[in-house]
């Protein structure tokens, strides 16, 4: 398994505030993806000129923000593995979202932390 990339998520429910920051911070928007998974959420993937990432999670109904550990990876089943035998669980019991452009499960750690492994499809 090739990690692709490897950045932060911040879940909100306010991903204006969070965006219009990091835009002030020198980041600029470079994609967003809206209906992505069962829950309706929109994801606004940004990039500063020195290549650094971070994506900015709207999801309505969190009591506060979160912060998760994206991880695009070449085989999802591989890592999923990996983090399973690691004692990581997921969220939707196991079941592998597939969005039409990607496949993605959210996995916690046993202490907490959160890495949403995704895999391109197209």
């Amino acid at each position: 398994m090739k990690i692709t990339s490897f950045n932060p998520i911040i879940m909100t429910k306010d991903a204006k505030a969070v965006t219009d920051l990091f835009e002030e911070l020198g980041f600029e928007l470079r994609h967003t993806k809206g209906g992505f998974n069962k829950e309706n959420v929109t994801i606004y993937d940004m990039k500063n000129a020195d290549g650094f990432r971070v994506d900015v999670s709207q999801k309505d109904g969190l009591e506060q923000d979160r912060l998760v550990i994206r991880m695009n990876v070449d085989n999802i089943n591989e890592a999923y593995e990996l983090l399973k035998a690691h004692g990581f669980r997921n969220v939707r019991g196991d079941e592998i979202e597939d969005s039409g452009s990607s496949e993605t499960a959210l996995m916690v750690s046993p202490t907490g932390y959160c890495i949403r492994v995704i895999q391109h499809t197209k």
